[in-house]
């Protein structure tokens, strides 16, 4: 008997997960670089399917956009809080199976646009990197 439980030094995150398309929009951040200070002291929270543990602060996650299912890498942030929790139907039964994690980041480095785009080619599965087109 066990049970399965992620490790993650990845928060990859679609919009309704959490990812704070509000202030890191790529278009954007192409045409005039964000900034660290202009997302400095804010909390977002983020929900992800399954158990998982992120390292907490002081240690680095990368935050990764997910884009139709591609990644974006957009930098480091560090977990605030984190919370796992069975993940229950309207009526309030279980499946025996499902869980759901949820917490609250904060961002601590920002990549340039160049280097936003060298990791994201070096540190996403091919099949998953933004910047890799998918050949039918």
């Amino acid at each position: 008997m066990g049970t399965y439980l992620e490790i993650n030094d990845t928060l990859q995150l679609n919009e309704s997960q959490g990812f704070p398309v509000e202030v890191l929009n790529y278009e954007r951040h192409q045409e005039r670089p964000i900034q660290l200070e202009e997302v400095a002291d804010q909390v977002f929270i983020f929900r992800k399917s399954s158990a998982r543990i992120f390292h907490l602060d002081p240690v680095r996650i990368y935050l990764a956009q997910n884009i139709a299912g591609k990644w974006l890498f957009w930098g480091q942030v560090l977990i605030q809080s984190q919370h796992i929790e069975k993940q229950r139907e309207a009526n309030g039964s279980w499946d025996g199976e499902s869980w759901q994690t949820s917490g609250t980041f904060i961002i601590k480095k920002l990549y340039t646009p160049e280097y936003q785009r060298a990791f994201t080619r070096h540190e996403a599965p091919a099949h998953k990197c933004f910047f890799t087109e998918t050949k039918p």
